[in-house]
């Protein structure tokens, strides 16, 4: 769903509403608002497979310089409430590519909440969905890639649930990854065994 909404500077790009949850939004990444907010996030101990850990304010907003250079990055909030953030890349245009055969239509994909103030059973699984339902909302996108931190089991769990389907491991320069692929019809039929 699209709204003229605006969020901070940015405007939302998509909603959702989610009864017993809440209203989610995602809008651009905005570098001068959004840095100190994710500087926190990257340093905390269950954000080190973001590879930020310990990383200064400056530090976090140079990496973010060249991320959004191939990589589209969004901040998301929970009833006005800043939550979590998705990156959405090109898999060509990224180290990934180089470990697999890219296919037209593939898209990557990049997740990380924020620490909880008052947690809430079933946020982070909304989170995901959302993440994917924006994604997939583009009828280009055939098939969402990641690669996880092998170590990484909380998104492991996640990335199954959804659909997504283990094809390898990569050794990638600063990671052993599982290389997974979700198309969007997994993804749909993993929910409806979901909702059934």
């Amino acid at each position: 769903m699209i709204s003229e909404l605006k969020t901070d500077t940015a405007p939302v790009v998509f909603v959702k509403s989610v009864p017993g949850l809440g209203v989610f939004e995602l809008r651009p990444m905005d570098l001068d608002i959004d840095i100190p907010e994710i500087h926190q996030w990257v340093n905390q101990s269950y954000a080190v497979y973001w590879g930020m850990n310990g990383f200064s304010v400056d530090e976090v907003r140079s990496a973010y310089e060249k991320i959004l250079q191939h990589t589209k990055v969004y901040m998301g909030f929970h009833n006005g409430q800043l939550s979590f953030l998705m990156e959405s890349y090109d898999p060509e245009k990224d180290l990934i590519g180089d470990y697999y055969t890219v296919e037209p239509g593939d898209r990557g994909m990049h997740i990380l909440v924020a620490p909880p103030t008052t947690p809430l059973k079933g946020f982070t699984w909304t989170v995901f969905t959302l993440i994917l339902d924006f994604i997939f909302s583009d009828a280009s996108v055939k098939r969402i890639v990641v690669e996880p931190d092998a170590r990484n089991h909380k998104i492991h769990v996640l990335n199954r649930k959804a659909g997504f389907v283990f094809q390898q491991y990569v050794d990638l320069p600063h990671k052993k990854a599982n290389l997974e692929f979700c198309t969007r019809t997994g993804y749909y039929n993993a929910l409806q065994v979901i909702e059934s």
